[in-house]
C-alpha cells in the first residue's frame, strides 16, 4: 500500500528504505548544556522503530557561545559520545540518522546567557545588537566544519545545513535581513558568500559518499526586500555546484507573521508549500523534500506519485503517532492517530519554557516519556467504568484496554467526541472533526460502549465496578443580562452546529478561541459580525501561531473586534456596554466560555461504595483538549 511513499531511494552512498522524513523539530530534550539525553534517544528511537526512513536530529548548535540551553549541541568534542548513542539507537531500530547543523541568530534569545549573532546591526528588546564581525564570521564557518567532522565520527548517515527561518545563514542570504556594506552584503553574490563558504567547509569535513541536505525557505514571506522563489532557485543551483544533494524546502521566518509557516497550524491548508517545492525541484533538477502540513499517507503518496517531490517531511504526523509509517505501510490506516495541526503541544509546548520542560502532543502524551511510560499489561485487571465519551474519556478507555483492564464507556449523547467534535464544526477545522470521529471508531472497536446512556448514582450503586473515571465534560456558560427577552440570542454551540442561523448584524460576546471561531462561522455565512471582549486582548487563549492565522482570517472577513467591551444589557436594537456606548445589532451570541458539568452525585455514589473515582478533563475544570487527553492518559496509565 502507498508504494510510492514506501519505495527506497538512493542518495550518494545512502539508501533510505522509504520517503518519510522525521524533520529536525526542536524538542528541548537535551540537557542544560546541550548534551544528548536518554529521553531524546528514546524519542528518536521510537520513530525509527515506527518505520521512519530518516530521522533528522534537531537544531544542533555548532558554536558554543551562541548555543542555547536545552538545545542539542555538537559544538565540542565532548558531545560526540552522546550523539553516537543516539545514532546507534536509530540504527538499531532500522532507521537512518541525520543531524541539522544550526546557528540560531536571534533564536538564541530563548536562553539569556547565549550570544546572539546577527548579520546586520539590529534593535532587539530595546537593545542594539552589533553586526557579526568578519573575524566572528570566520570563527562560525570553522565551527560548522568541525561540527560536521564530529557528526561523521558520531555515525550520522547524512548531514543537513539549516539555511532557513532567518537563522544566521538565511539572514546573510536574504536582502530583507542583510544590510551589510562589505563583501558579505549588498548584491546577491555577496549575500550568498557566507552560506556557500559554510557549505564548502561542511563538505570538506564529510566523506564523498555522504549526502548533504540543506533546509531552505522557498521564499521570504512578509519580508520587504527578501528572497523571491527565483532567488532561491538561483542560490540552490550554486549550492548544487558546491556539493549539496538534497533540498529540504521550508517556508517562514521568526520576525514576521510568516512564522506561522514554520509550524503551520490547522488554519493553513495541507501541502501549502508543495507548489513552491515542485517549482524549485524542476528548475534545479535536485532531489527535493516537500514540507508543510503533510499529515496523511494518502496525500504524501500522491505528492510523490505525481512527481511533485522526491520525499516528504512528516514531523507532527509522527509526533501524534510514532507508528505512523508502519501502520501506513501495512494498510492499518484506521489505526493511525492523525495530527490535527493544533500546535498546542509541539510549538506552544516548545516556546512555553516556564511551564513545559519539552515538547508534547495533544494526541500523544507519551512524547518525551517513551522510555518511562511503558504500557505494561496489568497483573491485576480491573473492571473500570469511564463516564463520558469526549477525547479525555476515550483516551482513558483505550489506554486501560491496552493494559488489560475490562473497560465500559458510557456516553449520554448519541455520539462520541464531545467538544472536539464541536471544535471541528468551525470553518477550516474539518480535520479536527475527522480526528474525533476516527478516535470514536477506534474506541468502539476496542471497548464496550453504551451511547445515549446517562450514568446516575443508582447505576453505580448497582454496579460491580472496581474504579470509575468521570469525564462528563463541560457546558457553555450563559450569563443573565437585563433585557435578554428583547434581543434574539443563542449560544456559540448552537451557531457552530448550525442549529441557529442568524442573519444581519450579529454581536459575539466573548473574544476567546470559541468566540473567534463563532465569528468565523457567522461571517462566512454572510453576517456582519462584531466581537465584544471584556478583556484588553482578543484571542488571549490562543497559541501564537494559531493567533496569527485566526486574526488574519478575522481581518479578511472584516470582523469588527472590540476589546475592553463589557456588556451591560440588551435592548431591542442592540447592546449597551458598561461604558455607556451602544452596539447596534440584530442578535447576539454568547461565547463566554464553558463550565464543568456537575459530577458530585457520581463522586458521592463512588465514595459510598469505596470505589476509587478519578475526575478528568473539563469535568474537573474547562480547559483545552490537550489537558483532557493528558489527564485521561495519566489516570489510565497508573490505575
Amino acid at each position: 500500500m502507498f508504494e510510492h511513499l514506501f519505495a527506497p531511494i538512493q542518495i550518494r552512498d545512502m539508501e533510505l528504505k522509504n520517503r518519510i522524513i522525521m524533520p529536525a523539530m526542536g524538542t528541548r530534550m537535551a540537557d542544560e548544556k546541550g548534551f544528548v539525553t536518554d529521553k531524546l534517544i528514546a524519542y528518536h528511537a521510537a520513530r525509527a522503530k515506527g518505520g521512519c526512513g530518516l530521522n533528522i536530529v534537531e537544531v544542533a548548535a555548532v558554536h558554543t557561545p551562541s548555543a542555547p540551553a536545552h538545545f542539542v549541541s555538537i559544538s565540542e568534542d565532548c558531545y560526540i559520545a552522546g550523539h553516537k548513542k543516539l545514532t546507534d539507537a536509530i540504527h538499531a531500530n532500522g532507521g537512518k540518522a541525520s543531524i541539522q547543523l544550526w546557528q540560531g541568530s536571534i533564536a538564541a534569545c530563548m536562553d539569556p546567557k547565549a550570544q546572539m549573532l546577527v548579520v546586520s546591526e539590529m534593535n532587539f528588546g530595546g537593545h542594539t545588537i552589533p553586526a557579526i564581525t568578519k573575524e566572528q564570521i570566520q570563527e562560525v564557518i570553522a565551527c560548522y566544519g568541525k561540527a560536521a567532522a564530529r557528526a561523521v565520527e558520531a555515525g550520522y548517515d547524512c548531514l543537513e545545513f539549516h539555511l532557513a527561518h532567518n537563522y544566521l545563514p538565511h539572514s546573510f542570504l536574504s536582502g530583507g535581513l542583510n544590510h551589510r556594506s562589505d563583501e558579505y552584503g549588498g548584491n546577491f553574490e555577496n549575500r550568498s558568500r557566507f552560506p556557500l563558504e559554510v557549505i564548502d567547509e561542511i563538505r570538506k569535513n564529510m566523506p564523498e559518499g555522504m549526502p548533504l541536505f540543506i533546509r531552505i525557505d522557498a521564499q521570504d514571506d512578509m519580508l520587504e526586500g527578501g528572497m523571491t522563489i527565483d532567488d532561491t532557485i538561483r542560490f540552490c543551483k550554486l549550492a548544487k555546484e558546491h556539493g549539496v544533494d538534497v533540498l529540504d524546502v521550508s517556508r517562514g521566518n521568526i520576525i514576521t507573521a510568516a512564522s506561522m509557516y514554520e509550524v503551520p497550524p490547522i488554519d493553513v491548508p495541507n501541502g501549502f508549500n508543495i507548489e513552491n517545492a515542485a517549482k524549485i525541484r524542476k528548475e534545479t533538477g535536485m532531489l527535493t523534500i516537500g514540507v508543510g502540513r503533510i499529515n496523511t499517507a494518502k496525500l504524501a503518496n500522491e505528492l510523490i506519485e505525481n512527481d511533485r517531490v522526491d520525499m516528504v517531511v512528516m514531523g507532527r504526523a509522527q509526533l501524534a503517532d510514532p507508528e505512523f509509517a508502519n501502520k501506513a505501510c501495512e494498510g492499518r490506516i484506521d489505526e493511525i492517530v492523525h495530527c490535527v495541526g493544533c500546535n498546542q503541544g509541539c510549538y506552544d509546548g516548545f516556546t512555553d519554557v516556564m511551564h513545559r520542560p519539552h515538547i508534547t502532543c495533544m494526541r500523544n502524551p507519551m512524547i518525551g516519556h517513551e522510555s518511562e511510560y511503558l504500557m505494561e499489561t496489568t497483573q491485576a485487571p480491573k473492571n473500570v467504568w469511564v463516564i463520558g465519551g469526549g477525547v479525555g474519556g476515550m483516551e482513558a478507555a483505550q489506554v486501560l484496554q491496552a493494559r488489560g483492564h475490562k473497560v465500559t464507556l458510557f456516553e449520554a449523547s448519541n455520539e462520541l467526541g464531545g467538544e472536539f467534535l464541536l471544535a471541528g464544526e468551525a470553518p477550516g477545522k474539518a480535520e479536527m472533526k475527522q480526528a474525533a470521529m476516527e478516535m470514536a471508531q477506534q474506541t468502539e472497536r476496542l471497548v464496550t460502549v453504551h451511547k445515549n446512556t446517562k450514568v446516575d448514582a443508582q447505576m453505580i450503586q448497582n454496579a460491580n465496578v472496581d474504579a470509575v473515571i468521570v469525564a462528563v465534560g463541560s457546558s457553555p456558560i450563559m450569563i443573565q443580562l437585563e433585557g435578554m427577552d428583547m434581543l434574539p440570542h443563542a449560544s456559540a454551540t448552537e451557531i457552530l452546529r448550525h442549529e441557529v442561523c442568524p442573519k444581519g448584524h450579529v454581536a459575539v460576546i466573548g473574544g476567546g478561541l470559541v468566540g473567534l471561531e463563532t465569528a468565523d462561522t457567522l461571517a462566512s455565512d454572510g453576517c456582519k459580525v462584531t466581537i465584544l471582549e471584556m478583556k484588553d486582548a482578543i484571542g488571549s487563549d490562543l497559541g501564537s501561531l494559531r493567533k496569527i492565522s485566526v486574526m488574519m482570517k478575522m481581518h479578511q472577513l472584516h470582523v469588527d473586534m472590540r476589546p475592553n467591551s463589557q456588556v451591560c444589557k440588551f435592548t431591542s436594537e442592540g447592546i449597551v456596554l458598561k461604558d455607556g456606548s451602544f452596539v447596534a445589532c440584530d442578535s447576539a451570541v454568547f461565547a463566554v466560555g464553558f463550565k464543568a458539568n456537575d459530577s458530585q452525585e457520581l463522586v458521592e455514589a463512588c465514595e459510598e461504595k469505596n470505589i476509587p473515582c478519578h475526575i478528568i478533563g473539563d469535568a474537573k475544570k474547562a480547559r483545552r483538549a490537550i489537558d483532557a487527553i493528558a489527564e485521561g492518559f495519566e489516570v489510565a496509565r497508573t490505575l
